[in-house]
């Protein structure tokens, strides 16, 4: 077995194998608490910068109802906005990308902002009166680069800056060379999910599904696969292959044509991996792509799965081809996902679920349980608290856990 630089945090002898209550997956008022304390607070990977290269190029992100847009400016900074007129709060840009030709103006009345964010000029200025224009920018949304991935969070949070929270990654992604990929020729993608998000995550969380529920994924690297629990809301997961020939058309060619890369480091060689990030965000590398994935939630019992995808520079035939294999591999393995998501997120609704009886192979999703329920210990009653009080209710758990010490 490869050798990884990572160490797992040991599955304890004796843990609670229950999941989170089922009511946690229906409430509205978690729903809004999970807005408020997590989503908002938590890093969010948007693009890279490969997808804004000139001055005036922007991506657009959208977190339950906050939006941002992020640009380059004609100094090439990258920077990230509230995608709000400071006049009306129009949307500034629409879609998920774009090119603004010198200046950012808004389609609502006319409103014209420089490439940072400073107001240039309001329409029919004297309407307004002695106007400060200093004061009336595009407000900034707090913005991370980590390897050429933007990283956005609306609001202060817990986790720390993202080079510090992503640092045991680093040496992996700099190994990858993910600050010079670029983007394919669609590079996102995205589909709606009637199902709660963190149906979507339980799912993912782990490998235990894998041998039966992906054909594609067992044939390819299910016999070396390894999910590893690492500090921080970090998880590590990798399959290797190239052991056997494969017998779909997909893996079989695939495991043909995939490049060698000798220039990776051991564990990285004919290995798929992940880069787990709480709460909702995972990266996924192959030896010619390199992609991230998450679940944006829209409302209680509403998904939107979404990611982007990326190729190495200088891409030759053999590995455009392996790219457009995995793609068909991991296309095939996210409609199983999504199946299991639908049918796991359908139990929580029903009066015979009693709650999960988690293996010790789905310790990831207790993990990823045990980070939500130290956010919000509301998540630790079994029976839902009155909607109307959910909030308070949680708020005294917290001021409780907290006079405990």
């Amino acid at each position: 077995m490869t050798d990884l630089p990572y160490t797992t945090l040991p599955v304890p002898n004796d843990w609670d194998r229950a999941g989170l209550p089922g009511w946690a997956y229906s409430s509205p008022a978690q729903f809004a608490l999970e807005r408020e304390r997590l989503f908002l607070t938590h890093w969010q990977v948007a693009g890279h910068v490969a997808d804004i290269p000139a001055a005036g190029s922007w991506l657009s992100f959208d977190m339950l109802g906050e939006r941002a847009v992020i640009m380059r400016g004609q100094d090439g900074v990258v920077r990230a906005f509230h995608n709000l007129c400071r006049h009306r709060g129009a949307r500034v840009v629409d879609g998920d990308k774009g090119q603004c030709k010198g200046a950012i103006v808004c389609p609502f009345h006319g409103w014209v902002y420089n490439l940072d964010g400073t107001l240039r000029g309001a329409a029919r200025p004297s309407s307004f009166g002695d106007m400060d224009r200093s004061r009336f920018g595009l407000k900034p949304v707090e913005l991370e680069i980590f390897h050429g991935f933007l990283f956005l969070r609306f609001s202060p949070g817990p986790q720390p800056s993202v080079a510090e929270l992503l640092a045991p990654f680093a040496a992996d992604f700099a190994a990858y060379g993910t600050d010079e990929a670029l983007p394919v020729a669609v590079p996102n993608w995205s589909i709606d999910l009637p199902v709660n998000w963190k149906s979507v995550r339980d799912v993912d969380n782990e490998g235990y599904h894998v041998a039966l529920a992906h054909p594609g994924l067992q044939e390819l690297y299910g016999r070396t696969y390894r999910d590893l629990h690492l500090s921080d809301g970090l998880s590590f997961s990798v399959g290797w292959f190239g052991d056997a020939p494969g017998r779909g058309w997909s893996v079989r060619n695939y495991v043909k044509l995939a490049p060698d890369r000798p220039d990776l480091p051991p564990h990285l060689r004919k290995a798929w991996t992940y880069y787990g990030l709480f709460p909702n965000t995972v990266f996924a590398f192959t030896p010619e792509s390199i992609q991230f994935y998450q679940d944006i939630p829209l409302t209680p019992g509403l998904t939107r799965l979404t990611g982007r995808l990326y190729r190495r520079p200088g891409e030759d035939r053999a590995s455009r081809i392996a790219r457009y294999l995995a793609y068909r591999i991991d296309r095939a393995t996210s409609a199983e996902d999504q199946q299991l998501s639908i049918w796991s997120d359908e139990s929580m609704k029903s009066a015979a679920f009693e709650g999960f009886h988690l293996s010790d192979l789905e310790y990831g999703l207790r993990r990823h349980h045990d980070g939500l329920r130290a956010l919000m210990p509301v998540l630790r009653l079994s029976e839902a608290p009155p909607e109307a009080e959910l909030a308070r209710r949680n708020d005294e758990l917290i001021c409780q856990s907290e006079s405990r010490g």
